[in-house]
């Protein structure tokens, strides 16, 4: 039978449950009741969110020749912050509910109802609210804004009353202080974004790359940012990972430039394993301060489509504004036009832990298999082999007569070549079992045929079917099937 995709929103229940019981994603600090909306991430899911880090590093850096890699530092000169615009600009509009003392985010409560209405088949309606929200918070007339959420007639979901208070701005940065003394400390900030560490380094890279426009920097690293709401398990958290790529380009060229990468970003998304069905582009309503055009790539969650990736065309706000501030130059001389000036940027920006989201809730799959008496369910995740926590599982049909021995010895010739592992224990049915929940792609099994020919079984995880191949050819095979060039040719 065809396997049974979850598609509504308790199936996020079931994906959270999964992730811990087979050590995906723990919550922080669990034995002393956790942190809320701060996650660790579990023995398979750092591997899986490393191998997703690691894709997206290398389709950016390896497979454009243009495009460099870098790692700023967490900490920045608190200046950077008023530069870019966070220190005045960087809040979420919140709006309590009187009676159950919620908060909500002002703006994602109307997302929401123009979602339904969209849903209702009142696209126009929708529309017209999305623009009436974006025309308040761009005048910053957060009365406006509530008065919206009144029309609406938007319920808090926990008391189901519409007794709200005024809408007010919540600065989303966290601070600390630096320095031995606190009388003598700075106030310094946990960056809420990766560019900038970029935007700063610009001028580095170029000259000692002696880089030429267009070109790219690309960072993964950590941002922290103090949700008032976060919700929905590890989509919105309080510290994450975002995986960035500024591309400085010459002005007037960056809307191409945009598109460009508009395109390739969602060429991405389906070569690991996301189908197309379940991705789509959302141009932004309302412009960040430093943007001409901005657009999203939505992922269809068990909560609905929600933002998994941004394209922005930033122009040339961050590199002109850091310019300003330090009075320091940030600009290229283009010798094909002989001209300086300051280049424009388009940047790409995916959440890692948004990513790795997507990845599990797509591969999360319930099958039926068998008739009759012989009905059974079955749960596997349908991750692509080159992302996979474990590669290959390498399975004795029993401890005895040699055939661990031989097992360990084909474990110890293939871990050298991708991530492999041993198991022994139980029936040879509920290592499959294990090995599919944790979205093993290949199954090796050593027999006692094995200790005749040198041949093994290889058992597939999405189809269970099973294929006899020689030792002597089985690293050539699967690490074939299990490396990220089968991701990369489908980029070219």
């Amino acid at each position: 039978m065809e396997p049974k995709k979850q598609d509504t929103a308790s199936a996020l229940k079931d994906i959270i449950s999964h992730a811990k019981e087979y050590g995906f994603v723990f919550p922080s600090s669990e034995i002393y009741d956790g942190l809320q909306a701060v996650y660790d991430y579990g023995q398979n899911g750092v591997e899986l969110k490393n191998n997703l880090k690691n894709v997206w590093y290398k389709a950016m850096t390896m497979l454009n020749d243009n495009v460099v890699g870098l790692d700023a530092a967490i900490f920045m000169h608190p200046l950077t912050w008023k530069a870019s615009g966070h220190v005045d600009s960087f809040n979420d509009p919140m709006i309590d509910n009187k009676d159950s003392k919620k908060r909500y985010r002002a703006d994602t409560l109307l997302e929401e109802r123009a979602a339904a209405l969209e849903d209702e088949g009142k696209a126009t309606e929708a529309k017209a609210l999305m623009q009436a929200m974006a025309k308040g918070l761009d005048a910053g007339d957060l009365e406006a804004v509530r008065q919206l959420i009144i029309d609406q007639n938007i319920k808090c979901p926990v008391s189901g009353t519409a007794n709200w208070t005024e809408v007010r701005q919540f600065n989303l940065m966290f601070s600390t202080q630096v320095g031995a003394v606190s009388e003598d400390a700075s106030l310094i900030y946990l960056r809420p974004e990766t560019a900038q560490g970029i935007f700063v380094n610009f001028l580095n890279v170029q000259k000692t790359g002696r880089m030429k426009v267009p070109f790219g920097i690309a960072q993964i690293g950590k941002a922290f940012r103090n949700e008032i709401v976060a919700r929905n398990f590890i989509f919105r958290m309080r510290e994450f990972e975002q995986m960035e790529m500024q591309f400085f380009v010459r002005p007037g060229t960056e809307m191409e430039w945009y598109n460009t990468w508009k395109e390739t970003r969602m060429k991405f998304h389906q070569a690991i394993g996301l189908p197309a069905d379940s991705l789509k582009f959302h141009d932004h309503d309302k412009l960040a301060h430093y943007a001409n055009a901005a657009v999203d790539i939505e992922y269809k969650f068990p909560f609905g489509f929600k933002e998994m990736e941004g394209i922005h065309s930033r122009t040339d706000f961050d590199l002109k504004a850091h310019q300003e501030l330090s009075k320091k130059k940030q600009q290229y001389f283009d010798p094909e036009i002989n001209q300086n000036y300051i280049p424009y940027v388009v940047e790409t920006s995916v959440g890692a832990d948004r990513l790795f989201l997507a990845i599990l809730c797509n591969a999360y799959t319930e099958e039926t298999t068998g008739e009759g008496e012989t009905l059974k369910q079955r749960v596997y995740l349908n991750i692509h082999p080159a992302l996979a926590p474990t590669k290959v599982a390498v399975l004795p049909l029993v401890k005895k007569d040699g055939l661990a021995e031989k097992a360990q010895e084909i474990t110890n010739q293939l871990k050298f070549a991708f991530n492999t592992t041993y198991d022994d224990g139980g029936a040879i049915g509920k290592r499959y079992t294990r090995q599919d929940l944790i979205g093993t792609p290949y199954c090796v099994v050593v027999d006692y045929q094995t200790m005749e020919d040198q041949t093994v079984t290889v058992r597939d995880r999405n189809t269970m079917t099973q294929e006899r191949i020689s030792i002597a050819d089985l690293k050539e095979k699967l690490g074939y099937a299990v490396s990220m060039e089968r991701i990369f040719e489908k980029l070219v």
